[in-house]
């Protein structure tokens, strides 16, 4: 049912538009000051009132990633791979999913440690899920997309790791401008890299759950 495949380009759109609402806000209101240079999203979104649009935004992002990653888990499983690398999967896209929600509850300003274990939660674990992913894109059989959603997320993949390490060099070197654009560009990616399970989720025909007898 390709009504599926709306699931994971929802939270793409969603999660971009809200991102950049939420800057505009800042910017629009003084929390933000573009003259010291980009600023961290994280920024962007601590203080009122575009904190509580932030939290909002990352809330329903953590719920519909948490409910892509039990769909793709499955459809995977369907396909008859009971491997380690699926198992891994869901295991590292709730906990990424879970570093969402944990960035939008405890802002920056408030909590900085409790945030930036969230961040790494995001990054970090997250980018390893999409590792799995890859893998498994060239795994699973069937795959009637995986000569462009292979290379499409491969690419993806690889900017956002070089990116990751990139913001994190840049940010422990001084150079808060340049990470800051570095970790937006890369929850771009992110979004990308979600919105390409669209391709994989037209060929869900359904998703149930069964109460055991």
């Amino acid at each position: 049912m390709w009504l599926w495949a709306l699931l994971p380009i929802s939270l793409a759109v969603f999660g971009t538009v809200g991102i950049w609402t939420v800057f505009a806000v800042a910017v629009t209101n003084g929390s933000v000051n573009l003259t010291d240079g980009v600023p961290y999203i994280s920024k962007c979104g601590s203080y009122n009132p575009q904190s509580c649009l932030f939290s909002q935004i990352c809330n329903i992002c953590s719920a519909l990633s948490i409910w892509i990653v039990v769909i793709r888990f499955q459809q995977v499983k369907d396909y008859g791979d009971h491997g380690k690398a699926n198992v891994a999967s869901i295991v590292l896209g709730f906990i990424s999913s879970l570093g969402i929600s944990i960035i939008g509850n405890f802002q920056q300003s408030v909590l900085k440690e409790v945030h930036l274990f969230g961040a790494f939660l995001v990054f970090f674990v997250g980018l390893a899920y999409f590792w799995v992913q890859l893998v498994l894109t060239y795994r699973v059989q069937p795959s009637q997309d995986r000569c462009w959603v292979g290379p499409a997320r491969a690419a993806c993949c690889s900017f956002c790791t070089i990116l990751v390490f990139g913001m994190s060099i840049l940010h422990n070197t001084g150079h808060v401008s340049e990470a800051a654009v570095c970790e937006w560009v890369l929850v771009m990616l992110f979004f990308c890299l979600f919105g390409l399970f669209g391709a994989e989720f037209r060929h869900v025909d359904c998703h149930r759950l069964t109460v055991q007898k």
